[in-house]
């Protein structure tokens, strides 16, 4: 017997034991899927018959005959109910219909890798990250005999060690810097989450990321994915911030006052920091996920800057734009699982927020899809009104609201930043808002210096 012939033979197997015992169906893998069945007939009928146990119907070939009629004969569905060799093992029958999906799924990418190392119009990285992206998700953790279920008391034991890190001071976020920040965030970020970062151009968004970057990747490494600018460009705001020299002075040395001094102190500072830049235009979620894994392996990774959501592309040209982002938002959050990373990714916001008096953006304010908040653990938003009212006097230089609308885990509010123009970078405001302009109450207070 072949093992295509088995695999038909285990997709017959399962449908057999379900027809014989509906409620077997609790006992199949729970990754089972109808596109795992390759008998066109097996997956019609293996579709109808969860769709009526999972309304709580009794399904049997009656039943499923009047549903699938013009489809599937009564001659088909009599052969399946007959063939049955038993319910015991059809957990095993299940996981031999999977296993099946995956071989032709791992043959199919290994024609496609076979295109790839042919195809001399692309380079010999481009075809690497190819083969890569079509090989990864073949196999799927949740395929094993452990069904992932932690019983109440196991888990409960374990997150112990969670509470008396707790208690001794040692918390499981991250802290960026930002004092307030810190404080709204309960300690700062947290790995396995995701964090979007919105807010409308000019506004600072690249800011923020480098600046929560350059401070955390002191003590854990940091990758930042730029999908908008160019490494040197990167470089010049990476050194301004590092050596506390103005990004004038570095884009024209000769007509400014370039202090040298403070250029080499941000390099050597540089040494302290341990920060990953990869540049590239538009990719997909596939090929974000095996750049962070490479560097993960390679060098370790715990916080991900992805600068911005907008530039990245869907794994299917053809799908709608909304669909593509939803894609892209929802991979990153599951790896952000995957990797036990915290996930920083900027986003546009609409339009819309420029009408608004108050031009605070909000969740709904989230360019092209609704997905997005959903997917994030946090939501941030930047605005700076001296940018959109050029009436405001000196005071308003620096100051920024920052808006954490959305928190999964702790309560949203209103905190005032320091914005360091020059230098493109944020630090601590220190002391009340300028007039007129104060943040909603919340329960923390502003602490620091700018």
């Amino acid at each position: 017997m072949t093992y295509q012939t088995t695999h038909k033979n285990a997709e017959m197997a399962v449908l057999g034991a379900l027809l014989l015992d509906n409620l077997a169906i609790d006992r199949i893998d729970v990754q089972l899927k109808p596109e795992h069945f390759t008998d066109q007939t097996c997956r019609i009928v293996f579709t109808e018959l969860s769709r009526q146990i999972a309304k709580g119907k009794p399904a049997d070939v009656i039943t499923l005959f009047a549903g699938l009629s013009e489809e599937v004969s009564l001659d088909e569905l009599n052969a399946l109910a007959q063939y049955v060799p038993g319910t015991t093992n059809i957990r095993r029958y299940a996981q031999l219909v999977i296993e099946g999906a995956q071989e032709r799924a791992l043959k199919t990418a290994a024609v496609r890798i076979h295109e790839l190392a042919s195809d001399d119009e692309k380079t010999i990285q481009e075809r690497v990250d190819g083969a890569q992206s079509e090989l990864s998700g073949l196999l799927s953790d949740d395929a094993t005999d452990d069904d992932g279920w932690v019983p109440l008391y196991d888990g409960l034991k374990l997150h112990l060690d969670v509470i008396e890190a707790r208690r001794e001071g040692k918390v499981t976020a991250w802290p960026t810097g930002l004092f307030d920040l810190d404080a709204a965030l309960e300690g700062g970020l947290s790995p396995g989450e995701l964090t979007i970062v919105g807010a409308r151009p000019a506004m600072g968004k690249t800011a923020f990321a480098m600046t929560v970057g350059l401070h955390m990747s002191q003590t854990l490494t940091v990758g930042m994915l730029s999908m908008e600018m160019s490494h040197g460009a990167l470089r010049d705001r990476q050194l301004s911030g590092l050596g506390e020299v103005s990004m004038s002075q570095l884009r024209r040395p000769r007509e400014k006052d370039l202090d040298y001094g403070r250029v080499v102190n941000g390099v050597e500072a540089a040494k302290a920091r341990r920060w990953f830049t990869r540049e590239l235009s538009g990719p997909n979620i596939n090929q974000v996920r095996t750049l962070a894994r490479r560097l993960k392996r390679k060098h370790g990774l715990d916080v991900l800057l992805v600068d911005y959501l907008q530039l990245m592309s869907g794994t299917d040209s053809k799908q709608a734009r909304t669909y593509q982002l939803e894609e892209a938002s929802r991979g990153l959050k599951s790896l952000a699982k995957e990797l036990n990373i915290a996930i920083v990714c900027l986003s546009q916001v609409n339009r819309k927020v420029e009408e608004r008096t108050d031009q605070m953006p909000m969740l709904s304010d989230l360019r092209d899809s609704g997905a997005i908040e959903q997917d994030a653990d946090n939501c941030l938003f930047l605005t700076r009104p001296v940018v959109t009212n050029n009436s405001l006097g000196p005071d308003w230089k620096h100051y920024t609201r920052l808006s954490v609308a959305k928190q999964r885990q702790g309560q949203t509010t209103e905190l005032p930043l320091f914005y360091q123009g020059d230098q493109t970078k944020f630090g601590n405001w220190s002391g009340p808002p300028p007039a007129h302009e104060a943040p909603k109450k919340s329960g923390y207070g502003y602490q620091g210096k700018p």
